[in-house]
């Protein structure tokens, strides 16, 4: 009997909701070229909760506003993909930076979700790199949620405690970033970035975690207070 493929060893199955026509078209054509393979492509969440029942893939890749109010019924659809099929990986798309939105997807100990702003699709390396993620487990927030958060003024915050470089790191780090990627994108050495990451949890009490994606967690939930 042949062994059954991994995610690895196959195409990364991708299932997009989106009510805007052409976006979700062009979105498709873009995952397909990336290497994914599109397993349906819906406008309302309806559909996407149906499709994803009935033939359940990676990720799904879910706009934030959606019919029939055009408010939350994409992150209400990626709560209840995560609650129904957890081992489908929930990509929520938005036209701006809601760090609210942000937080309620990925908190709780969440895995396998993300934030992502719609022009980072532009980006097909930013866009395959996202859905990888999300597929593998890990967590995505968008660079300009991150900056939203870490530069957010507050009043006596441990974030004061933190020098520029620290910063930096942190704002790296809350994206979903191993500490070589932290290196690769500010020109750090793997040894440094460790340092660094080292500190950034002692001056903000946090506990290190060898896991990513609790690394990530842990930031954004102290931000988020």
């Amino acid at each position: 009997m042949s062994p059954i493929p991994t995610a690895e060893a196959r195409a990364l199955r991708v299932a997009v909701a989106d009510d805007a026509v052409l976006f979700r078209e062009g979105l498709t054509r873009l995952l397909t070229e990336a290497g994914f393979a599109v397993t349906a492509a819906v406008g309302d969440a309806g559909a996407l909760l149906a499709s994803v029942a009935a033939d359940p893939p990676d990720v799904a890749v879910v706009d934030i506003r959606m019919p029939p109010t055009h408010t939350t019924e994409g992150l209400e659809a990626a709560r209840a993909l995560r609650e129904r099929h957890p081992g489908t990986g929930v990509l929520v798309l938005s036209a701006h930076v809601e760090t609210g939105y942000a937080l309620q997807l990925v908190d709780g100990g969440t895995t396998g979700a993300g934030y992502l702003l719609k022009e980072r699709v532009a980006d097909l390396a930013e866009l395959r790199d996202a859905v990888r993620r999300v597929a593998a487990g890990g967590v995505v927030v968008d660079p300009g949620v991150v900056a939203t958060l870490v530069g957010r003024r507050r009043v006596h915050s441990p974030l004061d405690a933190l020098s520029e470089r620290e910063r930096e790191v942190l704002a790296v780090m809350a994206e979903g970033r191993s500490n070589q990627a932290i290196g690769e994108q500010l020109f750090l050495s793997q040894k440094t970035v460790e340092a660094y990451v080292r500190s950034v949890f002692t001056k903000l009490g946090l506990h290190q975690a060898a896991d990513d994606n609790r690394r990530v967690l842990a930031v954004l939930a102290f931000l988020r207070h």
